[in-house]
């Protein structure tokens, strides 16, 4: 049976998700981890050094201006889980309002990252930089507009080094689908009305650490 963009939504809800062995590999599985990376979104890290990065002005943060750019720029590395398929339906789900970028531009695109909306969840997919601290600016803009939209829950999936080192946390699965739950039966914004974001406030209302 072929996946479509319902069917990933389907599974959202269920508290699965979709990954390819690899980039050739034509086959999507499902994945249901024991233990999901989570990040709270009022514990986000924003060290100094990262802050003085966000405080510069030589960047622009956009949404959804290119998200089939910022999902090729994920998937375009050595090792991927984004198979065309994938690519595709993500693809889809941002055409039907529910995915959506948010990307950092220097006249081209340099950092990203991309996600799913469902209720009061952020379902983070995958993220890129090309440039030092891209990312993670981009993580940091993000979390901002969560908080500013409505969102409960930021679940990354997996938790990483670099992941942990931002504020994520490691919880179990009957854990995560408590918290799942009850995302689902709110509602977030990802673009918030009269939602105007500065450099400033971004730096602020975040976890400073040394």
């Amino acid at each position: 049976m072929r996946l479509t963009a319902k069917h990933l939504l389907q599974g959202y809800a269920m508290g699965i998700f979709p990954m390819a062995a690899s980039r050739d590999d034509p086959t999507v599985h499902w994945v249901d981890p024991r233990h999901r990376g989570i990040l709270p979104l009022d514990k986000f890290h924003i060290s100094r050094s990262l802050a003085r990065s966000i405080m510069r002005e030589d960047y622009e943060i956009r949404t959804d201006s290119d998200f089939a750019g910022v999902v090729a720029a994920c998937g375009d590395r050595p090792e991927t889980w984004i198979n065309p398929e994938i690519h595709n339906l993500y693809l889809d789900l941002h055409r039907e309002g529910f995915a959506h970028s948010l990307e950092v531009w220097d006249g081209d695109l340099i950092g990203g990252v991309y996600g799913v909306v469902l209720g009061t969840a952020f379902f983070g997919e995958s993220m890129f930089s090309r440039r030092t601290d891209a990312s993670k600016i981009a993580l940091a803009w993000l979390v901002h507009r969560l908080r500013a939209g409505g969102f409960t829950l930021f679940d990354t999936q997996f938790q990483t080094p670099h992941l942990a080192s931002l504020g994520a946390v490691e919880i179990t699965r009957g854990r995560y689908r408590t918290k799942l739950a009850k995302a689902l039966e709110g509602r977030a914004q990802f673009d918030p009305a009269g939602y105007a974001p500065n450099r400033y406030s971004v730096t602020q209302r975040s976890t400073q650490t040394s």
